[in-house]
């Protein structure tokens, strides 16, 4: 049961994707994201008002567990607004598999932080999941994305960097809170923090919003929200089964890069598909590896 809940995660997780190729295409990305954060905040407000209305604000009713969900929100928007600029420029077939090498930098995240140690087979994972984003690099310089010349590139490694911080500080914060706590709230600080932002960059900065591009609206954008959501919760419910595994979880759900890989070359007519298979290939092996070392 929590394979199949890990594969309906994944699944969503390619989708979510889509979408937010198809939302962010000639509009303001600022403008999608903070309505992505707004859908999720109305899907995840049950919680928020079954606490509010039992006369509780959640997190221990502390200032100092909404500090630590405020200081999630910023990271995990940190990593949302660079990958959706990332992917607004970058082919779906680059920018996927830089996103999938996220267990590898949690990995030395791990290693870096919570002084965990790594064996040979996992240092071998290791090696090879960054020889894949060196590999990726060279296919997209002969599209027009070096690491030299492309900001796009750099965007989508720092989303990444910040989606493995947070997901290295969410075994922190599970140890005081529930899955949907932290999903509720944090959902709620970014759509307030991403509304606040807009509002000044719109008053302070006139010239700024209107280099961002003018905003159209297009039904895919709140599909964004919805498949995130899902993938969530599935996610957190397969971690909430007896004998679920979060390595292998954690592999099943980059297995979600194969869906935005499959429409970059059946629908986008991306480039260069055969080297973008065998660097994918590269990092499933450097996944697999850090499963396999992990037991």
């Amino acid at each position: 049961m929590w394979i199949l809940c890990a594969l309906v995660s994944a699944l969503c997780l390619g989708f979510y994707d889509v979408f937010k190729k198809l939302s962010v295409k000639g509009n303001n990305v600022t403008v999608v994201l903070m309505l992505n954060t707004l859908f999720q905040t109305i899907l995840m407000s049950p919680v928020l008002i079954r606490e509010l209305s039992a006369g509780s604000f959640g997190l221990g009713d502390t200032v100092h567990g909404h500090l630590l969900i405020l200081l999630k929100a910023i990271i995990v928007l940190t990593s949302w607004l660079l990958g959706y600029f990332a992917i607004k420029h970058l082919p779906l077939t680059i920018q996927g598999p830089i996103n999938a090498s996220r267990p590898v930098m949690v990995l030395v995240g791990a290693l870096l932080i919570f002084g965990e140690r790594l064996n040979f087979i996992q240092w071998c994972g290791i090696i090879l999941g960054f020889a894949s984003l060196y590999f990726i690099s060279r296919i997209g310089s002969k599209e027009g994305f070096s690491f030299r010349h492309s900001q796009w590139l750099w965007m989508a490694i720092g989303a990444t960097v910040c989606g493995a911080v947070s997901a290295l500080y969410d075994k922190y914060l599970l140890q005081s809170f529930t899955p949907l706590d932290v999903q509720a709230w944090y959902s709620l600080y970014q759509c307030i923090i991403m509304t606040a932002t807009l509002f000044l960059l719109r008053q302070l900065s006139p010239a700024t919003s209107a280099e961002a591009g003018k905003f159209h609206w297009t039904w895919t954008i709140p599909f964004i929200s919805v498949f995130l959501t899902v993938a969530d919760l599935a996610y957190f419910y397969s971690l909430s089964i007896d004998g679920a595994m979060i390595s292998i979880v954690s592999m099943v759900r980059r297995g979600s890069v194969i869906v935005p890989f499959i429409y970059g070359v059946a629908i986008l007519h991306e480039k260069n598909v055969k080297a973008k298979v065998v660097d994918l290939s590269l990092l499933f092996v450097s996944l697999l590896l850090l499963i396999i070392g992990s037991h």
